[in-house]
């Protein structure tokens, strides 16, 4: 029997200006509400937001402050083949605008996960995608078959930007070769679930590692996982994380996530998933119009619990608003003029090129 989702008394109004103060407003009355829906490859999702990974516990976390059926899909915690215990603290950190983390992927392991916390996640009113790491290929083989032996699991997203240990702590996500294998190895043994590849932007080119990534079989890429970066305490002359650097998640990497999603849509033809600094509604709508299917909600989830009902009646107030009737006819719809398209262009290059350009002359003369 299905158990259902618990509902919290209804906040105190956020203030003016913040993220969640966007989109906390229902459709208007006598305005049909928008069509939602999106498609990952062979995943029906009833609209395009999913939690991500490392910012939802396993989802029993926000059983008492949030309903779960905002979102379409549940992304809980990276699960490995061994338990792990993960980095020793301090491991997390706040910084302008974001946060900085070295948690080191603290899980049961996948064979406790299996039995102790995926019958609760099968019970929500949302899909449920697994995600998964390793430190070797066989550790992600061993994963991706043992999840997708599984009842009640809809996908599984890989999380291949983790070291590997078999090359020197190279990371998988960094290279082409490195992405190809582990998602070909694990499409071998997932059955018909779709596979998600979750990609870093630790790297020069995403193109053609989401390529390799298609390639190899993924039915979608997500991207992006957060930036290494650090912070230090120059008084103690001391690194404020214990691991020293950790991953930038939060709204001061949206900017680069949305150029990353912008690019790797351009690359392939799978969907790509938006991951990175999403707060809002209008945010959510940013990534789409750049090329995303969907995305996933992830620090906001540690500053308002109730980000994804509020980011979710967001969309049904803006979409009438702006006369979309259905979502996904935003996807990819970015108007971007390229080199040599626009006829100013065409004549900026006979008249010598940026320098004769009137726009760019004030930039140039600095």
């Amino acid at each position: 029997m299905s158990k259902p989702a618990r509902h919290a008394p209804p906040p105190s109004p956020p203030p003016a200006g913040s993220p969640a103060d966007a989109s906390p407003r229902p459709t208007p009355a006598g305005v049909a509400a928008p069509d939602l829906a999106v498609e990952i490859g062979r995943l029906a999702l009833k609209n395009p937001l999913l939690t991500a990974s490392g910012t939802f516990g396993y989802g029993k976390e926000f059983e008492q402050v949030l309903d779960f059926s905002a979102f379409a899909g549940v992304i809980g915690k990276t699960i490995t083949r061994e338990p792990r215990a993960g980095n020793p603290p301090p491991r997390i950190v706040e910084t302008p605008s974001g946060m900085l983390n070295a948690i080191g992927l603290p899980n049961p392991g996948v064979e406790r996960y299996c039995r102790d916390y995926l019958p609760y996640l099968r019970a929500l009113p949302c899909k449920v995608i697994v995600n998964v790491g390793g430190m070797t290929l066989d550790d992600f083989v061993a994963c991706a078959r043992r999840v997708a032996a599984e009842p009640g699991v809809d996908a599984i997203e890989l999380n291949i930007s983790c070291p590997n240990v078999e090359e020197g702590g190279r990371n998988f996500a960094t290279h082409a070769e490195g992405t190809h294998q582990v998602v070909s190895a694990c499409r071998r043994v997932a059955g018909g679930l779709p596979l998600i590849a979750k990609l870093t932007p630790n790297v020069a080119d995403i193109a053609p590692i989401a390529r390799a990534a298609e390639e190899a079989g993924a039915d979608a890429i997500s991207l992006i996982n957060p930036w290494i970066g650090m912070e230090v305490d120059w008084r103690a002359r001391r690194p404020a994380l214990a691991n020293v650097t950790g991953g930038l998640s939060g709204p001061a990497i949206r900017p680069v996530a949305l150029r990353f999603v912008w690019q790797a849509a351009r690359a392939v033809k799978i969907p790509v998933i938006g991951i990175g600094g999403i707060s809002c509604a209008d945010d959510v709508l940013r990534f789409m119009v750049a090329g995303a299917t969907a995305v996933e909600l992830g620090t906001i989830n540690f500053v308002n619990p109730r980000a994804g009902e509020e980011v979710l009646a967001g969309l049904n107030r803006l979409l009438p608003a702006a006369g979309v009737a259905r979502v996904r006819d935003l996807i990819g719809t970015l108007a971007v003029t390229e080199p040599g398209d626009d006829a100013r262009d065409r004549d900026r290059d006979r008249r010598g090129g940026a320098a004769s350009d009137p726009t760019l002359q004030g930039f140039l003369a600095v």
